[in-house]
């Protein structure tokens, strides 16, 4: 069976986003020649997953690039097997595990031939995530937007390929052609962009979110584990807009992934991104992102 990876035009994973990526976005990175993904938990019910999962598979062939859906694999997601149980039917690529273990899914999902990647945040949860049997590591780093970690990739990538010679992906800070190849020297297959593609005309962003995000730069992040109890980067104005002071966030707040009804409040009112905002300075369709990350990165391979 041939490797649908090799059909990248770019290394480069389209990052799942909370409330940010749908159909439109995974079918048009795809098309672009990169792995389009989503959180399958952006589908408000099985039922919108299982029509989401339709538009995808009709539109994305094999001469695209495959297509990734997110499980949040934490307890407080009572639907995250149901959701398995779709990625298998619907026979997903690649499938991403986040904020728990990738353990309940990846004999099911080796079964028909696809591939397991597990967020993970430190050398400790990729030990548990090898031990579980993943295909490869998404290594989220300081920098990366939302839900975040808070090692370097320079370090992370390292300590990762002391231990682990599978697939590894590197999320950051990334935002332009010249970080994706950056990422590769550093030792990564392949790198994790979402920022760059919130301010995208297929992100279900809305378009003040879009503009904040070409509008900010770096020092317009800040890390607060105060909406979601996980550590998360936000960005600062929208913090403010929603009552909060920047400098002085409250305290943790509690993990519960599909208490929609508020969670998905406080992703609505305050707005994630990562620290490679300052590189975001257009709102454009993913074909022309993709067009510009290829002819950085090939500028990028020159030097």
């Amino acid at each position: 069976m041939s490797d649908p990876l090799e059909r990248l035009r770019l290394p480069v994973f389209q990052a799942p986003m909370f409330l940010q990526s749908g159909p439109e976005m995974v079918i048009a990175s795809c098309r672009a020649g990169i792995v389009g993904s989503f959180p399958s938990v952006n589908a408000r019910t099985l039922e919108d997953l299982e029509s989401w999962l339709d538009q995808i598979t009709g539109a994305v062939t094999g001469e695209d690039a495959p297509w990734a859906m997110n499980l949040m694999m934490h307890r407080s997601n009572a639907r995250r097997m149901d959701d398995v149980a779709l990625a298998e039917r619907y026979e997903a690529p690649l499938v991403i595990t986040a904020l728990g273990s990738p353990r309940e899914v990846v004999e099911r999902v080796h079964a028909y031939g696809g591939r397991v990647l597990a967020d993970v945040i430190d050398l400790r949860y990729a030990a548990k995530a090898i031990d579980a049997g993943v295909d490869g590591l998404v290594l989220v780093a300081a920098g990366a937007g939302g839900h975040t970690g808070q090692q370097s990739g320079f370090a992370f990538v390292q300590e990762v390929r002391q231990h682990f010679d599978g697939i590894v992906v590197l999320g950051g800070g990334i935002s332009t052609g010249r970080a994706v190849r950056a990422a590769e020297i550093l030792g990564a297959d392949y790198a994790y962009l979402g920022t760059r593609f919130i301010a995208s005309a297929e992100s279900m962003a809305d378009p003040e979110y879009k503009q904040m995000v070409v509008d900010a730069t770096g020092s317009d992040i800040v890390c607060s584990d105060a909406l979601t109890g996980v550590k998360a980067n936000w960005l600062r104005a929208s913090l403010v807009r929603a009552g909060y002071d920047p400098d002085h966030m409250p305290e943790a707040g509690g993990i519960d992934i599909l208490k929609s009804s508020s969670d998905a409040k406080r992703w609505r009112d305050v707005w994630a991104a990562g620290q490679g905002v300052g590189s975001v300075n257009d709102i454009l369709p993913i074909a022309d992102i993709v067009a510009r990350l290829e002819r950085e990165y090939q500028e990028a391979c020159q030097l």
